[in-house]
């Protein structure tokens, strides 16, 4: 494991919160108006994650990773959390039908392996995992997944790791837009042909209220600033101390804090106990910790 590349951007750790401070006096207590949807999502994703770590992809799931990192702190034996602050943002080129964002530069593409490596998620580290490595995002049309699934492929060809095994170790779990479904109804993956080429249990979606899933991808505040891959390779900024990123850390904390206290840990439960993969039993087992501890 390599140390964090400087320009992955400073968010504060709000499991071992020391480095807050004063940040928190004379801050507003938050409106956790989402919260029920965030547990209920929260838990589908769990059931769904096939007992792998879990890997949150850009910021916009930050609530979720903060949630998560209450419920599981001082659990041994659970999933571990990883954060993946990427965006794939970039200007196209072309127009029309032969708009296409432009490709990655050598330069962009030796930094994303870097922000890979940072986490675990290097071919060779791939090959060897004991549990799956489970990429989770909002989904609108697989556009984000797509890129990093590209990102990763390539390195494992270029390092010849076997892909027969790594592909056995990736999961996809997309957090969609709650819509009435039909049988015409066509998901983010049937458009993207990549996922294909993985086990049908490795790609999965867990619906999410639209206002809730507008707010997290399109209007939250975030504590960290987007990471495009025309900032990969940028010199980090330090952490922003305005009143909206405070207020934002306020709910940040919160949110840790409700996963922590029983009440949080139980709510989280039971909406794994209302997923049909309850099934398994590595999940009965997590919901019996969560329920008891």
């Amino acid at each position: 494991m390599t140390s964090v590349p400087e320009s992955m951007p400073f968010r504060w750790d709000l499991i071992t919160p020391d480095q807050l401070g004063s940040l928190l006096d004379a801050t507003a207590k938050p409106d956790l108006w989402f919260l029920n949807d965030l547990v209920a999502c929260t838990g589908k994703v769990l059931a769904r994650s096939r007992n792998g770590d879990l890997f949150f992809v850009g910021r916009s799931l930050d609530s979720m990773f903060d949630l998560l990192g209450g419920v599981f702190t001082g659990r041994a034996g659970v999933q571990r959390l990883y954060r993946l602050p990427l965006s794939f943002q970039r200007p196209g080129i072309g127009s029309g039908r032969r708009w296409q964002r432009r490709p990655l530069t050598p330069a962009e593409v030796a930094q994303g392996r870097r922000f890979l490596e940072t986490v675990g998620l290097t071919p060779y580290a791939l090959a060897r995992r004991d549990r799956p490595a489970v990429l989770v995002d909002v989904v609108y049309e697989g556009e984000t997944f797509t890129e990093l699934f590209t990102l990763i492929r390539d390195w494992i060809k270029q390092e010849r790791e076997p892909w027969p095994v790594i592909r056995r170790k990736l999961a996809f779990v997309g957090v969609t837009i709650r819509r009435k479904t039909s049988p015409n109804t066509e998901r983010w993956q049937q458009r993207a042909a990549w996922t294909r080429t993985l086990p049908a249990s490795a790609v999965a979606n867990v619906s999410l209220d639209p206002g809730v899933w507008s707010y997290f991808g399109d209007h939250q505040v975030k504590l960290t600033r987007s990471l495009r891959p025309d900032r990969w390779t940028a010199e980090a900024e330090g952490p922003g101390r305005d009143e909206r990123t405070r207020q934002a850390l306020v709910e940040a904390a919160a949110l840790v804090a409700y996963g922590r206290s029983p009440a949080g840990r139980q709510a989280v439960a039971r909406a794994i106990g209302r997923d049909p993969a309850l099934s398994q039993p590595w999940l009965r087992t997590l919901v019996t910790s969560l329920t008891i501890g």
